[in-house]
């Protein structure tokens, strides 16, 4: 594994792909970490075995595996309440199989996060939707400290006092927070350096994203995501804030894009999102320092 530096810039991709050429296609715009995520359709038969062989050989270090599941639509706020996560009780217990499944992916491979949306959690802790997804989250933390992982908690969907509230009810030393200062803005949540300013004590890691706020008045529509230094978020006070609460983990450039298209081909779809990257590659290698 190759040594990171504090606030090592790398990116959040899928594994859905062949491992090595999706490694070298990271590597190609001058990284050497990032998050490995897992779609639901995705086979995990072999695959910490297959990815770990792979980033030795290619001297990269995956830090987190992330599960994301099938049925789940980021479309509006409804369909996400409807479909994202652990609160559809229809597809709990599945769900629940599928990151145990994930995790033990994650420990084949040798790495010591666990991260997904977990949903809207309600507020009320007496409410059944509350008492499943928090008994849901202990049972994986306790699956995940079995390999020593961490439970890290996307954030977005609650604000930071919902959020820091739901941690401390679920009772484990090992869940944490992913910090993602764009969700807050695109699900209209909470400013995001506020935010992170309560949250610090949990942030373990966090994903580099830029967005703009929902249209006033909008109940149910999101924010639009916008490339890297162009939204709301504010890189530098964001990365300033970063420093000052002591966070030295890696920076994750999260951005949707396929990674093993022929990067050398301008006319290939998704290249404007690679331009993008390499652009907030050079923002964050700036900021970070």
């Amino acid at each position: 594994m190759p040594a990171l530096r504090d606030l090592e810039v790398g990116l959040m991709f899928w594994g859905e792909r062949t491992p090595v050429k999706t490694i070298r296609a990271v590597k190609a715009l001058g990284l050497k970490t990032g998050h490995l995520g897992f779609a639901g359709h995705v086979p995990l038969e072999g695959a910490g075995e297959a990815w770990r062989a792979a980033a030795e050989q290619e001297d990269f270090a995956i830090t987190h595996i992330w599960a994301a599941f099938e049925g789940e639509s980021y479309a509006d706020k409804p369909t996400i309440e409807r479909t994202v996560g652990f609160i559809p009780p229809a597809t709990r217990e599945a769900r629940e199989e599928r990151a145990k499944r994930i995790i033990e992916t994650g420990a084949a491979m040798g790495t010591g996060i666990f991260a997904c949306h977990i949903g809207f959690v309600p507020d009320d802790e007496g409410s059944a939707d509350f008492v499943a997804v928090r008994d849901m989250v202990r049972r994986l933390c306790d699956h995940a400290a079995q390999y020593n992982m961490v439970f890290a908690l996307e954030t977005g969907q609650e604000s930071a006092e919902a959020m820091m509230h739901f941690i401390a009810a679920c009772e484990r030393e090992n869940l944490k927070i992913n910090f993602d200062p764009a969700n807050m803005i695109l699900y209209g949540t909470a400013e995001p350096i506020g935010a992170l300013e309560k949250m610090a004590s949990q942030v373990i890691s966090v994903h580099v994203k830029d967005g703009n706020w929902p249209t006033p008045g909008d109940k149910t529509g999101l924010g639009v995501e916008m490339p890297l230094g162009q939204g709301a978020v504010g890189m530098e006070n964001f990365v300033a804030k970063l420093k000052e609460i002591g966070y030295k983990g890696t920076l994750a450039i999260e951005r949707e894009v396929a990674l093993d298209q022929d990067m050398d081909d301008r006319h290939k779809e998704g290249l404007s999102h690679l331009d993008d990257i390499r652009q907030a590659i050079a923002l964050m290698e700036r900021l970070r320092v």
